[in-house]
């Protein structure tokens, strides 16, 4: 049976999902001839490991139980009554995880998984590859920080797993890193990979207005709680980084050009998200309708994409043929049309699903189990 002992940073919704996807999957592991080893939960302030590394793991009852506390709100360092586990709090768990990559890294192996949000585990990361961790990723913030951190990360390139930080579960850094490595050379990518955007752009093309359809959005839980996280395209912007960086292109995110549904003056610094949505993105109905009917004199629609081709790297809207691939989307799905030289009038297409904590957390569980044989 191989054993791959893991850190899961990140107990969200994403995270959480991970470890019922563990727990819930162990037969199957069985057959493939795998033991998921949980050897540490860290949220953004503790950690939780057995009192012995080495020879225990977190079990599954208790990983359920992790589950249940985080999703209450509360914190893990409620769990310090436990005698099953130890508890370390702020910078010391941080140091902890670095003890165990120490111990674990180079001999039965550690895999450090990041599924927060967050920018302070990059400091974790790189140090954990330094000692032989692997590196599994659904948390883009470390892919796209300086070059020095992400040539750090790629270093190894066999030790780093990141399928869920574009695409959640498509096949997106896969099918990629295949054809990069046949030699054909990627010269054009575009990509609508916000589930949340796709939704406002189709929507918009049936005639509706942008206030009322962002509304919609929220309702229905496509939106962060405040909309305009979404709607500013930053998190496009960090999915066409990643995407350009493993086409080679050594280029920071804020060399992206970057479009915005709504200006600056109503931005959060400048208003409330109920002063936004009671009244001020009324505001931006008419010049988006006017873009809609345009696009449509046209035979085209308006899709909000990224655009990587050559030295050019952009996030805005674009207007694309009706009946094109990303003209025919619909919803809340993502869309990546890839141009090779293999693939040079008719784009790779790939299509489905790119959001959601059950995808993401399986695009997570994929990406470890992917790199089984490289542990001892």
């Amino acid at each position: 049976m191989k054993r791959i002992s893991l850190i899961l940073m990140g107990c969200g919704g994403v995270g959480r999902q991970l470890l019922h996807h563990i727990v819930s999957c162990r037969s199957l592991h069985a057959k493939l001839g795998v033991h998921l080893r949980v050897v540490g939960v860290c949220d953004s302030k503790s950690l939780v490991v057995p009192s012995n590394v080495l020879k225990m793991e977190l079990h599954d009852n208790f990983l359920l139980e992790v589950c249940r506390i985080k999703a209450s709100g509360a914190c893990l360092s409620t769990l310090s009554g436990s005698g099953e586990c130890q508890v370390f709090i702020a910078a010391k768990s941080r140091t902890k995880i670095i003890d165990i990559a120490e111990v674990l890294g180079k001999s039965t192996g550690l895999a450090l998984v990041d599924c927060s949000a967050s920018s302070e585990t990059i400091e974790v990361l790189t140090r954990g590859v330094d000692l032989g961790c692997f590196i599994v990723l659904a948390n883009k913030k470390p892919l796209t920080s300086s070059m020095e951190d992400y040539d750090k990360l790629i270093s190894h390139a066999r030790r780093i797993r990141h399928e869920s930080t574009v695409g959640a579960g498509l096949p997106v850094i896969s099918s990629l890193n295949r054809i990069l490595s046949s030699g054909d050379p990627v010269h054009r990518i575009v990509g609508s990979m916000s589930g949340t955007l796709g939704y406002v752009m189709s929507e918009l093309e049936d005639g509706k207005p942008l206030s009322q359809v962002v509304k919609a959005a929220k309702s229905l839980g496509f939106t962060e709680p405040d909309p305009r996280d979404d709607l500013g395209g930053m998190d496009v912007a960090r999915k066409a980084l990643i995407l350009a960086r493993l086409l080679g292109r050594k280029i920071n995110l804020d060399t992206i050009e970057v479009e915005s549904l709504y200006p600056k003056e109503m931005g959060p610094d400048a208003m409330s998200v109920e002063d936004f949505l009671g009244g001020r993105i009324a505001l931006l109905d008419k010049d988006i309708h006017g873009r809609v009917g345009k696009a449509s004199l046209n035979g085209n629609v308006l899709r909000y994409v990224f655009v990587i081709e050559g030295s050019r790297c952009e996030v805005g809207i674009q207007e694309v043929p009706k009946n094109s691939p990303l003209g025919r989307l619909r919803g809340s799905d993502n869309l990546l049309e890839v141009y090779s030289r293999c693939y040079k009038d008719q784009p790779l297409v790939i299509q489905g699903a790119g959001a959601g904590n059950d995808t993401t957390a399986a695009g997570v569980l994929a990406d470890i189990i992917d790199i089984q044989d490289l542990f001892p």
